[in-house]
């Protein structure tokens, strides 16, 4: 009998094998870890913060009221 091979089958298998190797190397690949500035970093308490309104005080009134160094 001849042993015939069956050269497409063979492609598509090894094709396969090749797939599922790089699928599993880049799923197990890590992330490039970066280093932060602790003081650079961005709260929620900052976010606030600076969004904040400021609150305007007119020339007018702060100039009426007494200060504690004058009594």
């Amino acid at each position: 009998m001849a042993v015939t091979r069956l050269k497409r089958k063979d492609r598509r298998n090894k094709a396969r094998a090749a797939n599922r190797v790089k699928r599993i190397k880049q799923l197990s690949r890590q992330p490039v870890i970066k280093k932060i500035e602790v003081e650079a970093e961005v709260t929620p308490e900052v976010v606030a913060e600076e969004s904040a309104p400021k609150a305007v005080v007119p020339e007018s009134v702060a100039e009426e009221a007494p200060s504690q160094e004058e009594e």
